[in-house]
């Protein structure tokens, strides 16, 4: 009759399912890298069309597991123009990862590294949220 009074049930929290990739779809997404890194180098440094190349690249690379190469790529991305989008979340995301690598590693100089990277992005989510981009 009171159910407010009982334990409530929790399920599980579903973490990302790490697909494991062929060789074939590595290969794919080294050759769209590849394209999008000469696309770069080939293109006027329009701040825009940067932010999106290499937002592309880093995605990508993430789906790799090159978690620095990727790292490197979306703060580039970031550079050139700031945005809450799909990468923004995984440059969260890979800062939170390499927060939690460097607390099981007792890396206290780490551990303050990724989070004031992580806190540098929340306030460029502030900022872009405020100014309505």
């Amino acid at each position: 009759m009171f159910d407010f009074l009982k334990k409530k049930k929790t399920k599980p929290v579903k973490l990302e399912v790490d697909e494991t990739l062929t060789e074939e779809q590595k290969e794919e997404l080294r050759q769209e890298i590849e394209q999008l890194t000469v696309e770069i180098a080939s293109s006027e440094p329009i701040d825009s069309v940067f932010a999106e190349k290499y937002e592309e690249v880093g995605l990508l690379l993430a789906q790799l597991s090159e978690i620095d190469e990727a790292i490197v790529a979306l703060e580039k991305s970031q550079s050139y123009k700031n945005s809450i989008g799909a990468g923004y979340k995984k440059l969260m995301s890979l800062y939170n990862q390499k927060r939690a690598e460097a607390a099981k590693n007792g890396d206290d100089a780490g551990i303050d590294k990724w989070m004031n990277k992580m806190d540098d992005m929340r306030k460029i989510a502030k900022q872009v949220t405020i100014s309505g981009q």
